[in-house]
């Protein structure tokens, strides 16, 4: 599996859950969160696999061993997923590549 399809593919599955959430008075916060990752997710699809932002997750350790694999969020991006509502998704791949710095592969 490439790096496109395994971050998207995480993305698609981190908005679907989103999308299942059901709690009272969020204000539209879950549809908001899954219509971002969505977007995100889209964007991730139209990258090449050696694409920088890619290969910096890359060397974080978020694809296994060698770069390559399935993404595997670390805690710090599993938090920032979570409360994520708003922004472009150049936005989040780079607030991804921050939660990361620093913090253990």
């Amino acid at each position: 599996m490439s790096r496109t399809e395994s971050l998207a593919g995480y993305l698609r599955a981190q908005a679907r859950r989103k999308l299942d959430r059901v709690e009272l008075r969020d204000g539209g916060r879950n549809a908001r969160s899954a219509l971002s990752l969505l977007d995100a997710t889209v964007y991730v699809e139209s990258l090449d696999d050696d694409d920088p932002q890619l290969t910096a997750l890359a060397e974080a350790g978020c694809f296994g061993p060698g770069g390559s694999g399935d993404f595997r969020a670390a805690e710090e991006v599993e938090r920032l997923i979570r409360f994520w509502e708003a922004g472009e998704p150049r936005q989040l791949l780079a607030a991804i590549r921050s939660a990361l710095q620093g913090s253990p592969a």
